[in-house]
């Protein structure tokens, strides 16, 4: 018997549009055929088939079998006489792409008809499928499933401009699944590579650390410190760092004081931006604390005549703007008589007590003290945001690493928003540089995107993602999105997600958003989600030729995102206690967990 009939296991019966149902020989119903000595199992969900059209081959994908696979048409026949329909199998497939050449397509020239025999496909047809990919735009993370001598291939360039989502339940293997994908990328050894993880937990510092920057609120050294300066946040985004209530008419006179002291500032440091472009939101340095301590001055004076400023009283206490202590007045007489209370205040002194309290706290230093950005009482500075887009873009290492694990939950949000804006702003408006998102693309690694990425959330981080989903692609910036929540994110960013990485998922809700995120004739194979072995992924969209089953590479170094073997930590004996439980407490008072 021939090679060409051994493989033959049915012949198409109906076709409607995309979707092929497939009558399966008697013969080969329950046979498990071997040729050239490899075992075959006929049927599987998310297997191939081949069909054969003259000098062509198409590739489809087994996305049913059983009697939900009978063509609409029978159906009715087989409710009223299952006795005819018994000993028939069926599958139904969906076309995936064609052979052309030694090289496999995506996307169909010419369509089978009714009568067409269907084979299932060998390790050869395997190699066609899953080959083809360039050397020098391509990277392997793992092997096919179906055939683990495979290597699984993923295009680099769709995979970054057209942005990218990994998504799988808590223990998965998502840590590792990302971990695996960027040293794939780092061991490339492109010269001028630049990705940047936004990491809220700490989860890579070690597993990629050979190829990696971090740079972390925490860190003993300097220049690895996080420094995200306050001057830099759009005007709204700031107020939301402080606590205190205020009503939108103080706000707008916040505003203004704000500008003034960007313009004053913009002189001092010799910027060259015109006084008439210059907003609350441009990132230009002023002082914050000069700012309270002015307002807060003006809301504390009294005078000797109502209503008179130029009978201030005298003070009784002489303020420090850097040590953010208030000037104090000659109190105003209860009895309505001189010394009277400024009738101009704005009645913000506790908010600006707020302030005071947000810019003392020490776990707030990356923000309001950040190192040589810290402007001085006239707003002059040292260093200035290029200086951050060197630290952040500028690595040497292909991967830059912002730990963001020391930053206050309440302001995560903001915060990674803020980062975010500001590398996409400079990008946007660089991009005719070289080291502009064209000539230099950026791939941005978004970690537990869901806690900060919230569906239906007008928040910063929310519009600045958005932006980049859908615009980053003309400027060179692309998104990896990760998280064990897709149901939580916004679909508008979801849905612009070119390739999507799912492992196991054990969430229907979940589940349900990934099905909407793939093209229709594959949502079934959705449902082998649950079933995915730790570190096992379907990958579908624009980075791979077809859709893939892919058991990716397990790390050296796992992320601390692994789950601790309780079996192995409770044999060891801890010595010290006492000293281990005052540590504990003194990292926790101080917000920092490397004391």
């Amino acid at each position: 018997m021939s090679k060409n009939k051994i493989t033959e296991i049915g012949e198409i019966d109906s076709i409607s549009g995309n979707n092929i149902s497939v009558k399966l020989f008697d013969n080969i119903k329950s046979n498990m055929p071997v040729i050239d000595g490899v075992v075959y199992r006929v049927g599987q969900i998310g297997s191939f088939v081949r069909i054969p059209l003259g000098y062509a081959n198409l590739y489809g994908i087994v996305t049913q079998i059983g009697s939900g696979a009978i063509p609409d048409s029978l159906k009715e026949i087989y409710y009223k006489d299952y006795d005819s329909f018994k000993n028939t199998s069926w599958i139904n497939i969906v076309l995936a792409g064609e052979q052309v050449g030694k090289r496999f397509e995506r996307g169909i020239t010419q369509y089978p008809t009714t009568g067409d025999k269907v084979h299932l496909v060998t390790i050869n047809d395997l190699n066609i499928i899953y080959g083809g990919y360039e050397d020098s735009n391509s990277i392997t993370v793992g092997n096919i499933s179906v055939s683990e001598s495979l290597d699984a291939k993923i295009d680099l360039d769709k995979l970054i401009s057209r942005h990218c989502a990994i998504v799988g339940s808590t223990g998965s293997g998502k840590s590792n699944s990302v971990s695996v994908l960027l040293e794939s990328i780092a061991k490339r050894n492109f010269p001028s590579s630049r990705i940047l993880v936004i990491d809220p937990h700490g989860e890579y510092n070690d597993a990629l650390s050979k190829h990696s920057r971090v740079i972390e609120t925490n860190s003993k050294e300097v220049e690895n410190k996080l420094y995200i300066p306050f001057w830099a946040l759009p005007f709204n985004e700031l107020m939301k760092m402080f606590s205190g209530t205020i009503s939108d008419a103080n706000r707008e006179y916040i505003r203004e004081k704000v500008v003034e002291a960007k313009i004053a500032s913009a002189n001092e440091n010799k910027l060259d931006v015109p006084k008439e472009s210059i907003t609350a939101d441009s990132p230009i340095p002023f002082s914050i604390k000069q700012l309270w301590f002015e307002l807060d001055d003006f809301e504390r004076q009294t005078y000797l005549e109502r209503a008179k400023p130029e009978t201030i009283t005298e003070k009784i206490q002489i303020g420090d703007a850097d040590k953010l202590k208030s000037n104090l007045y000659q109190p105003a007489s209860a009895g309505g008589g001189s010394p009277f209370l400024n009738n101009q205040a704005k009645g913000i002194l506790g908010f600006l007590d707020s302030v005071r309290n947000r810019l003392n706290d020490s776990s707030y230093n990356f923000l309001f003290n950040p190192g040589d950005f810290t402007p001085n009482l006239r707003g002059k500075i040292q260093s200035d945001i290029d200086s951050l887009f060197i630290d952040w873009l500028g690595n040497p290492l292909p991967i830059t690493i912002l730990d963001l694990s020391g930053i206050p939950s309440e302001i995560m949000s903001s915060i990674s928003g803020t980062l975010l804006k500001i590398i996409y702003d400079g990008l946007f408006w660089g991009v005719n540089t070289k080291v502009g998102g064209k000539n230099q693309p950026l791939l941005i690694v978004l970690e537990e995107a869901h806690s900060y990425l919230k569906a239906g959330e007008d928040s910063i981080s929310s519009r600045t993602v958005q932006m980049i989903a859908k615009e980053g692609r003309k400027y060179g910036v692309g998104l990896l999105l990760v998280t064990q929540r897709p149901s939580e994110l916004d679909e508008t960013v979801l849905s612009q997600c070119g390739t999507m990485i799912a492992l196991r998922m054990n969430n229907s809700k979940d589940r349900g958003h990934i099905r909407s995120a793939v093209q229709d004739e594959l949502q079934s194979m959705v449902d082998l989600l649950p079933s995915l072995r730790t570190g096992e992924a379907l990958i579908s969209g624009e980075a791979v030729k077809i859709p893939s089953r892919v058991k990716f590479f397990k790390i050296s170094n796992a992320p601390k995102s692994s789950d601790p073997k309780a079996s192995e930590k409770w044999l060891q004996t801890i010595e010290n206690t006492e000293t281990e439980y005052k540590s504990l407490l003194k990292s926790w008072r101080n917000k920092n967990y490397k004391l």
